[in-house]
């Protein structure tokens, strides 16, 4: 038998080192906290989330600080750091100051942890913390649905909803599992949406690729939680991260091809892409009608229609500068009173990040956040397709960790379309993580 080679060697070693220190179990539970936060909130109630959500925040920039980053300009992403600025003064013209200000403080939040992963982590423990996250949300969601189709046999809410439970006939959105596992979904599992998990999936089946082919974790187990990934994904019969899966898949098969091309003939990688995205833009704007079939929806797209139509109405009442931030919509003021109720459920996002940037922060904040958006997937993609430079010639192999930051991103700004959850919670903190590491180091 052969012995392992010294980088699969260093590679293990690195994986153990990022996931057997207490900063990496931290930061594992961070992420859990910050994908999973419907879990919490349905189990301990919104005080108790946000006291755990405190915490947390308290304990990642004591240790942010702690560590001293070293600050270069050059190395800071500065449309990050416009965009942040820009939320807050937003309070001052604000329609809503108070509302403002605790979105604000929301996504300060969201952003220190961001910054944590970001910052103190690493590549290898960003991966790691990523992969064990997810680990414990996919088990405990099937774990849950298991338990629910077996032993309750009965639609569960959750243990301290957000609102008083109304009599009669519940919609589909209040309850935290519908009891739907042995037919097939769609499974909302322990953050009790199906989007959301099937999200988790996606990521999942990113963050354990990566493993699998880097060999940071053991050949089975990688195998194993990719299966369970992708059942999880089928299971929760989401169109929508469907499309993500199908736009990150676009995406690896693009960066591959460019790393077989290499820096001088990539000419045609980037021709081939303009055009594939034209093609795209062009045939949604010609069939958008026929397009919700394909993937199984009504032709409104459950509601979003009349969602995107409300809130350009809105955006269009103060165009420049917005309505002022609030992150998650504040249901207790107007003009989010009522602003987007379906069927008895009110919704408290416009199910698409670019629209409600532009109905908070106005065309100039939109700009900064496409910005934000487009510089980290530039810098995650010469990342992935460019070999790391020890000297003037190339001499480190490609490794699969460097396609981590560009697939990630590329699930998240495909979902950005049909959900705004890159603004609030894991999207956010991923988003910032994936900014400040790509313009720091290489993995």
């Amino acid at each position: 038998m052969t012995s392992p080679s010294p980088v699969l060697n260093d590679r293990v070693r690195a994986a153990r080192t990022a996931t057997g220190t207490g900063e990496a179990v931290l930061a594992a539970l961070i992420l859990f906290t910050l994908f999973a936060g419907d879990f919490w909130r349905n189990l301990i109630s919104w005080p108790g989330y946000f006291a755990l959500a405190g915490v947390l925040a308290v304990v990642s920039a004591v240790l942010v600080v702690r560590s001293r980053p070293s600050f270069r300009w050059r190395t800071t992403p500065k449309t990050l750091v416009l965009f942040l600025a820009f939320a807050i003064v937003s309070i001052a013209w604000s329609a809503y100051p108070g509302a403002s200000a605790l979105g604000v403080l929301a996504t300060l939040a969201t952003t220190i942890g961001g910054l944590f992963l970001g910052l103190r982590l690493g590549w290898p423990g960003l991966l790691s913390a990523l992969g064990n996250a997810f680990r414990w949300i996919l088990g405990l969601s099937l774990l849950f649905e298991l338990v629910v189709a077996v032993f309750v046999r009965h639609p569960v809410l959750p243990l301290t909803p957000a609102q008083p439970v109304p009599s009669g006939k519940l919609p589909q959105a209040f309850f935290w599992s519908r009891e739907l596992l042995f037919h097939g979904g769609p499974i909302q599992g322990i953050v009790g949406n199906s989007n959301l998990l099937a999200m988790i999936a996606l990521l999942s089946l990113v963050v354990f690729g990566i493993q699998l082919a880097d060999r940071t974790v053991r050949r089975g187990s990688a195998i194993s939680w990719l299966v369970v990934a992708a059942l999880t994904l089928a299971l929760t019969r989401s169109a929508t991260v469907i499309a993500a899966a199908i736009v990150t898949a676009v995406v690896l098969g693009f960066a591959l091809w460019a790393r077989r091309a290499g820096p001088a003939r990539r000419t045609p990688v980037y021709v081939v892409g303009l055009a594939a995205i034209a093609a795209v833009i062009v045939l949604v704007s010609v069939f958008a009608s026929r397009i919700p079939a394909l993937f199984g929806k009504s032709e409104d797209l459950t509601g979003r229609l009349d969602i995107w139509k409300a809130v350009t109405g809105l955006a269009q009442q103060r165009p420049v500068f917005g309505w002022g931030w609030v992150s998650y919509w504040a249901p207790w003021v107007k003009p989010f009173d009522g602003l987007a109720t379906r069927n008895g459920v009110e919704y408290l996002q416009a199910h698409n990040a670019w629209l409600d940037v532009w109905l908070q922060l106005g065309i100039v904040g939109l700009v900064v956040f496409i910005l934000v958006v487009l510089t980290t997937f530039g810098r995650s993609w010469f990342l992935a397709v460019d070999r790391v430079r020890t000297s003037v010639t190339d001499v480190q192999p490609y490794r699969a960790i460097a396609l981590l930051p560009l697939l990630l991103l590329a699930a998240l700004i495909a979902q950005s379309f049909a959900e705004s959850r890159i603004l609030i919670e894991g999207g956010w903190a991923l988003l910032v993580a994936l900014c400040v590491a790509t313009k720091r180091t290489a993995p």
